[in-house]
Order: C-alpha cells, then structure tokens, then sequence
C-alpha cells in the first residue's frame, strides 16, 4: 500500500510534506511488531495512523480494538482492559475478558495513553515486556500476543518530568514516534479540507454547498485552528446552517471565526505588585553588596600576587588583564585601586537623599530606596549618618 492508496481508502485529505511523511513512517513500520507511539495536538486527526498500520500489517484478520482512556473512569480501568474473575468486586457477578483478551494476535490503540492511572501503567509495562497480565482478582497469568500503539495529545516528556507518565512506559511505547502535525503546519490542505467538508455536508442534507472567494479562502488558510481539523469541520458545518449566501465572503468568514487572543481566561492567584516590586529591590541590592565585596577580594588577590612576585614582568602581564585607568603604582611594591565610582558612596548618597527629602522619617525613606526599615536604620548606623 502507497501513501496515496492509504488516503484514499481510510478518507485522510491533504498534500502536505509533514502528513505524507506520518504516513509514511506508518506504513514502513506496519510489517512489525515494534510498538508505535503517536503524538500531536487533538483533533489532528491521530486516529488514523493506526489503522493504516493495522490493516497495512500481517494481523490485519484479527480484531482491532481501539480505547480511549481518558474516557474510563479510573476504577473500573483495570478490568476494562485486563478483565476481571467473577467476585473480584461489587458487581463483578460474572468473569469477563478484558480487551488484551479480546485483541489477542490483534492490535489494541491506546488513545490518550497519558491518562492512565500509575497502577495501570505497571500493568501496561509488564504486558509490553513479557506479553503477560494478570485479571483482576485472579492469581493466573495469561499470555496475549497483541500489538500496541499509543497516542496522546499531551507533552509525554513534561509528564514524565512531572511524575505523571512513568519514564520506563514512556520509552517502551516509543520504540517508533510519528508526529501528527497541527492544521496551522498544513497551511496547503485547509482550502482542500474545506471543500471536502462542504462537500460531506451538502450530501448528507440535500443542499447546495458553500464556497469561498478568494480573500475568504486567504483568512482560512491564515487562521490558526486550534482545535485543528475537527474545529475546521464544526465550522463548515455552521456557515452551511447559518449562511443564507452559499458565496461565503471575507467579512462572513471574520464574523464567524472565533478571535484570536493569547488572554488566558483561567484563574490566577493574585499577587501584591508592591510586594513583589520591593523584594526584587532587596535582592538587587544584595547583588550590589556582593559585587562590592568581590572586588575587594580581588584587589587584594592582585596586591599580593604583585607583592609576591615582585616582578616588573608580572606587573605588566597583570596591568594589560585590568584596565590600567582605574590603578595607580606608586612603586615596585605597592599598588593603589582607584574606584571612579565607590558603591558604598553612592549607596551612602541615596540614604541621605531619600531622608532628607521625607524629612528624617525613616518609614517613608525605606519604602522609597525598596529596602526594610531595619535594613535602613543597619546602614545609618553603618555610615554614621
């Protein structure tokens, strides 16, 4: 099977470079058993892939079973997919086969693999490995020979950062990676993809289909989509309801399509601007105060490195690595740093200044220099102000 018999027979529109290759990668890897993970936003259409894969390999005469996990409730997972003994639970009046069973010299799709539970996962690691899993309240192992492919919609490699996704499941599933790309990567398709849509929707209800002009096709193509192909489909089918006109124009296109914006509408906690302004302040000045310091060291480093040497030649090596405007010798064994700009100087002027200008009030003063009142009267002290 070729790229383009494999977008003909399971209806996948579009010529770009990024989908044929997906595609590609699909039907390369289909004569194998080497397990498949498929990542990519929602609504890019990830279905797809594994069943090009399963009918493109040798178990394509055996059972598919396609789960979405994210749609299992977390406490009945387990039997969902391992099955479980008659009495293992409430309700469990009779053994049932879970879909490992049921797919077995198959292939099962794991869709929204990440929202597995972490007890799941262990199970799911252990059929991976050794082809086993165990039934929910049985002792007995069983033996399944069934093809696994996976995909999600979320960063696997944050979720695994985060404790959320178990790192050794991650690689295991990942043998192969193909990456389905986003509406707004397929810029070439969405004209195509409308026209299908259109299409689709004018058979299915017996009415005459829409069309774009050309500036309504321009803002299409350069809107950002996303929720990808399912969003481009929801939205054909709504001008096809709404619009009166099947000529759909620019301005019809702009008042249909949802804005665009960046504004996130989720709470977030609130924040003391203040607070946060004059804590940024303190920290500064602790950098100052240690940059200060440094020097210090570092003129005393290169006085006693000098000292120590007492070479003319060791001067000059040194004199050439420090720029030479801020020292001044005096004779072979004494060096002076001349500072054009002293911190404590000028930290020591905006002290007086902030004072005099609320008139001795120490409150008012530390509010404005960003620091605490206590740091404040420290340095008066300090500078014997």
């Amino acid at each position: 099977m070729t790229a383009k018999q494999a977008k003909q027979r399971f209806g996948i529109i579009g010529n770009s470079p990024l989908l044929d290759r997906a595609i590609d990668i699909a039907l390369q890897v289909a004569p194998t058993d080497i397990s498949v993970f498929i990542s990519g936003e929602s609504g890019t259409g990830k279905e797809n892939i594994p069943k090009i894969i399963h009918q493109s390999s040798s178990r394509k005469h055996n059972s598919y079973v396609a789960i979405n996990c994210g749609a299992i409730p977390e406490g009945t997972i387990d039997s969902e997919l391992f099955g479980h003994e008659k009495g293992s639970f409430t309700g469990a009046v009779d053994s049932r086969k879970g879909y490992f069973e049921v797919a077995d010299e198959g292939t099962i799709f794991l869709d929204e693999v990440a929202e597995l539970p972490q007890s799941t996962q262990v199970r799911l690691l252990r059929v991976l490995e050794s082809g086993e899993f165990m039934k929910v309240g049985s002792s007995r192992s069983i033996k399944t020979d069934v093809r696994v492919i996976a995909a999600t919609n979320v960063n696997v490699q944050e979720a695994v950062k985060n404790g959320k996704f178990r790192e050794d499941l991650y690689y295991r599933l990942n043998t192969i990676s193909i990456f389905m790309p986003p509406l707004r990567e397929r810029k070439e398709d969405i004209s195509l993809l409308f026209r299908k849509f259109s299409s689709d929707f004018s058979d299915k209800y017996n009415t005459p289909s829409v069309r774009l002009d050309d500036s309504a096709t321009e803002i299409i193509t350069n809107y950002n989509w996303p929720g990808n192909i399912r969003q481009l489909k929801n939205f054909v089918s709504q001008i096809s309801v709404l619009e009166k006109e099947r000529n759909i124009t620019a301005t019809t296109i702009i008042n249909s399509l949802p804005k665009q914006t960046n504004v996130s509408n989720s709470p977030v906690l609130f924040e003391d601007k203040n607070k946060s302004e004059l804590s940024e302040r303190e920290i500064l000045y602790k950098v100052l105060f240690d940059m200060k310091k440094d020097l210090t060291e570092l003129k005393k480093i290169t006085f006693d490195l000098i000292n120590k040497e007492g070479s003319t030649e060791i001067q000059k090596d040194v004199f050439n690595e420090i720029n030479t405007s801020n020292l001044i010798v005096e004779d072979d064994n004494s060096i002076e740093i001349k500072e054009t700009l002293s911190l404590a100087n000028q930290e020591k002027n905006l002290i007086i200044k902030s004072l005099e200008k609320h008139n001795g009030k120490r409150k008012l003063a530390a509010e404005e220099l960003g620091i605490s009142e206590r740091t404040l009267y420290r340095k008066i002290k300090e500078f014997d102000l």
